[in-house]
C-alpha cells in the first residue's frame, strides 16, 4: 500500500507526496499517472536486477533513489502484478508439485519441521509425505539473502519460546493442508515473480544523480 499509519489504522497517511505525483507527471508528460501507479512503478523497479545491483551500496544506509525509466506504464503494470501476486499470495494456485507418501506411515499432513532434499527439487514435509519436483528457478526469487520457499520451510515450523515457553504451531486444525497448499501457492508466486521480473524493461539510467526519492 503506499499508505502508512498506525497499527489501529488511524493517523492513516500517504507515503507518495503531491509533490512527488507532479513531478512524475511532468517528467513523463502524462496526466493519467496517479499514485497507485507510482507505487506500482516503484514496486517494480525495486525488484529489477540492476537496479539492485546499482544502488546496493545505498539501500543498505538511506532510502531508495528513484530513477525515472524510460517505459514507465511497462514497470507500472509489472509492479501491478507483482502487487497482486505477493499481497495476495494465499489466493493463488498452486504449482502442481509432486506428492510422494509413505505406505508405511498414517496419513498426515501435520508440519514439525521441514527440510529441503540434497538437491533442492523436493520438501520432506513430515514422515509420510514427501512434494517433489520443484524447479530451479523458484530459487531466483529471494526475500533478503533467502529465497522466499526458505523462508516458508524455516518459519513454517513448531518451535518453542525459551524464555517464555510459549509454543508457536502454524498447524490449523480446521485446515490440514493449508501448509501443503502454502507451498505450492509460494512455488507459484515465486515463478511467476521470476518471470515478471526477467521481462521488466530497461532501467535506462546511467547514474545515481538522475535518481530521486518517490517521497
Amino acid at each position: 500500500m503506499h499508505y502508512s499509519g498506525d497499527e489501529d489504522g488511524s493517523n492513516r497517511r500517504e507515503n507518495i507526496t503531491d509533490w512527488a505525483l507532479n513531478e512524475y507527471r511532468t517528467h513523463y508528460n502524462d496526466r493519467k499517472i496517479t499514485k497507485w501507479d507510482i507505487f506500482h512503478y516503484v514496486y517494480a523497479l525495486l525488484h529489477h536486477p540492476d537496479y539492485r545491483e546499482r544502488y546496493a551500496a545505498n539501500l543498505k544506509r538511506e532510502l531508495p533513489r528513484i530513477p525515472y525509466a524510460p517505459d514507465f506504464w511497462g514497470f507500472a503494470k509489472a509492479g501491478t502484478q507483482l502487487a497482486d501476486l505477493h499481497v495476495n499470495y494465499e489466493k493463488q494456485q498452486e504449482y502442481p508439485l509432486e506428492r510422494i507418501e509413505n505406505p508405511n506411515e498414517k496419513i498426515s499432513y501435520r508440519v514439525e519441521k521441514m527440510r529441503l532434499g540434497k538437491e533442492k527439487t523436493a520438501i520432506i514435509y513430515n514422515s509420510f509425505l514427501t512434494l517433489s519436483g520443484i524447479p530451479p528457478q523458484v530459487y531466483e526469487y529471494r526475500l533478503g539473502n533467502r529465497s522466499a520457499l526458505e523462508w516458508v520451510i524455516d518459519q513454517y515450523q513448531v518451535s518453542t519460546d525459551k524464555r517464555s515457553g510459549i509454543t508457536n504451531d502454524p498447524n490449523r486444525e480446521d485446515d490440514p493442508e493449508y501448509i501443503v497448499r502454502l507451498i505450492g501457492q509460494v512455488v507459484h508466486v515465486s515463478l511467476e515473480t521470476v518471470k515478471i521480473v526477467k521481462s521488466l524493461p530497461a532501467l535506462g539510467v546511467k547514474d545515481a544523480a538522475q535518481a530521486q526519492s518517490a517521497h
